[in-house]
């Protein structure tokens, strides 16, 4: 078993619907359906994507994408997102450039990152 699927398990524990999705590149897409959103958004959840890059745990996952229509309560886009792709182009999303503060490959895994998302989210801004 993989280290980025023996991850996906230990995700799966707080998210039952997480999934994954290899990519050509050697990457993998990380999906993750329902994360709940406070209020300041215009909806209660959204699903989270995000890669576990070639070389993952020592190379840390960077920025996230959620549904393609998260906006602020009053419409807006929030702070550093943008509307694009996600990396397997099979649909559009909203791009949200957001880096983890630090990154320890022997301690940190998907659950750290989703957690760094959260965190995010949970700042409508």
């Amino acid at each position: 078993m993989s280290i980025v699927n023996l991850h996906l398990q230990r995700l799966q524990e707080k998210y039952a619907g997480a999934s994954l999705q290899a990519l050509g590149n050697g990457a993998t897409l990380i999906v993750v359906p329902g994360v709940a959103l406070p209020d300041g958004w215009n909806r209660h959840s959204t699903t989270v994507y995000f890669l576990a890059p070639v070389g993952y745990p020592m190379a840390q996952p960077d920025c996230f994408w959620t549904d393609a229509d998260l906006r602020l309560q009053h419409g807006g886009v929030p702070k550093n997102a943008q509307q694009q792709s996600l990396p397997n182009g099979a649909l559009p999303a909203l791009w949200f450039s957001w880096h983890p503060n630090g990154w320890n490959p022997n301690k940190d895994d998907l659950r750290t990152y989703v957690r760094v998302i959260e965190d995010r989210l949970q700042r409508p801004e």
